[in-house]
């Protein structure tokens, strides 16, 4: 059971429980340091379960949950991650919820933070904090650039850097949403994320306490179903909204029209798919793989054609905006590709 502690006023207060979901279908060092992350947390009121969603070998899997000393495992046959993660959050008793991919790592602070961040703001249904992107190694490759949401538009457009690894979520809010939509087999998270952003608002910690690990083995490297995939999302979410905004109870529940930032994160993806392809085409062409360069080219003329265009727009409006020393948003394929499975 949690412990019980005072709050401001001096009445008794229950800690809240958070329940971590790990979900994987393979073994390995990077489970294992992901594992140990989680037992590492100063925060004490942790649950762990790691789900196996149908690995070839269930054992190594076992051995390293034992290993780690912490958390229970829940064995599945191969049901994709979406189902995966909903059956581990079935199996757990928290009040707030936690994701962590089996690559990636945690600061012993994480949980710590993140609950007393939420705690600081009982309207808020998600707290994230800041992430940076780390080598097989563990070497940081890109630094953390997460910013505050200043509403749902912020949200939907990408300009946050809210990934699954990051975020702790109210289970209410979890189960408002009705958790991760199978349907998905990339940018899930992103989904979910979404969906959260019309429920209140999101609460940021200043610190950097992720380790997103980026390594051969991602899914996310699959460029061209990630981008194919975000676009199903938002187009969807675009047409939720919209429908929310003509019934009123967008309006209603005091939400800003999202449309315009739909149109805008759509945008981003497009560039996200169109800088993917360029980069895969010369990486092709440095091996001497001028057909397979050619492909990438091709597929990024059909699925983005409108991204020279709207390259050139953006160019123009940076340029104005130096001439005029004023400024301009930020719209980078990291936005539009803020996802991993």
């Amino acid at each position: 059971m949690p412990d019980r502690g005072p709050d401001a006023a001096g009445a008794t207060v229950a800690e809240p429980l958070v329940s971590v979901v790990v979900a994987t279908n393979r073994g390995g060092p990077f489970l294992a340091e992901a594992l140990s992350s989680v037992a590492a947390q100063t925060y004490p009121h942790v649950e762990l379960v790691v789900v196996d969603d149908g690995s070839p070998d269930p054992a190594v899997i076992r051995g390293l949950v034992e290993q780690a000393g912490v958390g229970t495992v829940l064995r599945l046959d191969p049901s994709g991650v979406s189902a995966a993660r909903n059956t581990g959050v079935r199996h757990t008793r928290g009040e707030l919820l936690a994701f962590l991919d089996d690559d990636d790592r945690w600061h012993p602070d994480r949980l710590r933070l993140a609950v007393d961040a939420l705690s600081a703001r009982p309207d808020a249904v998600i707290s994230y904090c800041a992430m940076r992107t780390v080598d097989p190694a563990g070497e940081e490759l890109v630094a953390a650039d997460q910013r505050p949401a200043r509403d749902a538009r912020d949200v939907v457009r990408g300009l946050t850097g809210i990934m699954l690894p990051n975020l702790v979520i109210r289970r209410g809010a979890f189960d408002a949403v009705g958790g991760f939509d199978p349907a998905y087999r990339q940018g899930e998270d992103l989904d979910l994320v979404l969906a959260a952003a019309t429920l209140g608002p999101f609460v940021f910690v200043d610190e950097v306490l992720v380790d997103y690990r980026y390594h051969p083995g991602n899914t996310t490297r699959a460029y061209r179903d990630l981008a194919a995939g975000i676009r199903v999302i938002l187009r969807e979410r675009r047409s939720q909204a919209r429908v929310a905004r003509r019934t009123g109870s967008a309006r209603r529940a005091g939400h800003a029209d999202l449309d315009p930032a739909y149109r805008d994160r759509l945008r981003a993806n497009d560039r996200f798919a169109a800088w993917s392809a360029a980069r895969a085409a010369r990486a092709d062409l440095s091996e001497r793989r001028v057909r397979a360069a050619f492909g990438h080219v091709a597929w990024a003329a059909r699925f983005a054609p409108l991204v020279p265009l709207d390259w050139a727009r953006e160019r123009g409006r940076r340029l104005v905006g130096r001439v005029t020393g004023g400024t301009t948003g930020r719209a980078t394929g990291a936005a539009a590709g803020e996802t991993k499975d």
